[in-house]
């Protein structure tokens, strides 16, 4: 879905209507309504960012409704065949990390992993599978730093909607949307 400033918007959370708790398909597919929370699906994914180098703004809400933003000039995923690997990551430019964490650490953790959902889990987690731990589906690693798919509520564990070094805290977060656009 594209929007102003020729962004594509591919994941947003706005209320929890739509339950982002889903299989290996449906996130390659995509899910939800393109107006309101969905998520685009990660082979159209996959083929947007491999057309030509692209950037990522990703917006958080915070439960106050505060704002915050982290921006990466570059974005890439693999395709299917390599897990939809994070496999491009550029310099990151925000609000969402604090003055302690300028790297944008909270997704730059996540860069050269695969994804994985509770049917297909492709974490270094030894013990456990992230995606069903953190009730969501992403890049994880062991487990994660951002979790911007899991559970959509404003409480602090695990399994919420989380953005690690964001001011005020990394969960009760009520708003996200993930948007890419050429550069």
């Amino acid at each position: 879905m594209a929007g102003a400033g020729g962004w594509t918007v591919f994941q947003r959370r706005v209320d929890g209507s739509v339950n982002f708790y889903r299989n290996w398909q449906s996130y390659k597919d995509g899910f939800g309504e393109l107006d309101h929370e969905f998520w685009l699906g990660n082979d159209k994914l996959y083929y947007l960012t491999n057309q030509g180098n692209y950037q990522i703004k990703i917006d958080l809400v915070n439960a106050n409704g505060v704002p915050y933003f982290a921006k990466y000039d570059l974005f890439r995923i693999n395709d299917e065949s390599d897990n939809y690997r994070l496999s491009g990551l550029g310099t990151y430019s925000g609000t969402s990390q604090g003055d302690a964490h300028p790297d944008g650490s909270a997704l730059r953790y996540h860069q050269d992993y695969s994804f994985s959902t509770f049917d297909k889990d492709n974490d270094v987690q030894i013990n456990g599978q992230c995606a069903v731990s953190r009730h969501g589906a992403w890049w994880y690693r062991m487990c994660d730093q951002s979790n911007l798919n899991g559970e959509y509520n404003t409480a602090t564990d695990n399994w919420s909607i989380s953005w690690r070094f964001l001011p005020g805290g990394r969960y009760h977060i009520k708003y996200t949307e993930m948007k890419i656009r050429p550069v």
